[in-house]
């Protein structure tokens, strides 16, 4: 009998770290630390609505960022609309569609996103400090393949995604 585990034993042991992982980024005092750090102030969810515009080039139409975020575009409007009154994002005319508009990030969103991407960067260092960086590519690897595999069964389950 082989002392190596089984692949169900792998897949189980991967649920279980993956689950504590997501628990402890997302709780909120996360991310009010995260915001603390960074000496800005803005949602959880804002964060991820700048990263997909900045992402995306700094401008897209509110169609795309909902695809992009795997949410219904009713969502961004409203979460674009409390962003647009903190000076975070702008709507601009679309330049291939004068009836459509775009959703385009301010410098102050810019600036917002890079403080906490460096605060964020700079705890995540400390937390990796003794890793091999060996290990830590091989993780990003496995990791990017899973988000990229979830992302395709979201989008062929939601039919407002395209």
């Amino acid at each position: 009998m082989s002392d190596a585990p089984d692949a169900d034993d792998a897949t189980a042991a991967l649920e279980r770290v993956l689950l504590s992982l997501s628990y402890l980024l997302t709780r909120p005092q996360t991310h009010d630390h995260s915001v603390t750090r960074a000496d800005v102030r803005i949602g959880r969810s804002d964060v991820h609505l700048l990263m997909a515009l900045d992402n995306d080039g700094g401008s897209c139409r509110v169609g795309d960022l909902a695809a992009r975020l795997l949410v219904e575009p009713s969502h961004v409007t409203r979460q674009v609309a409390q962003l647009q009154l903190q000076g975070l994002v702008e709507r601009t005319p679309d330049t291939t569609d004068r009836r459509a508009r775009n959703i385009t990030i301010t410098p102050m969103g810019t600036s917002v996103l890079v403080r906490l991407r460096r605060s964020n960067r700079e705890a995540l260092r400390e937390a990796l400090h003794d890793i091999d960086e060996r290990d830590i590519d091989a993780t990003v690897l496995v990791l990017r393949r899973l988000v990229e595999r979830y992302v395709r069964r979201v989008r062929a389950g939601e039919p407002w995604v395209r």
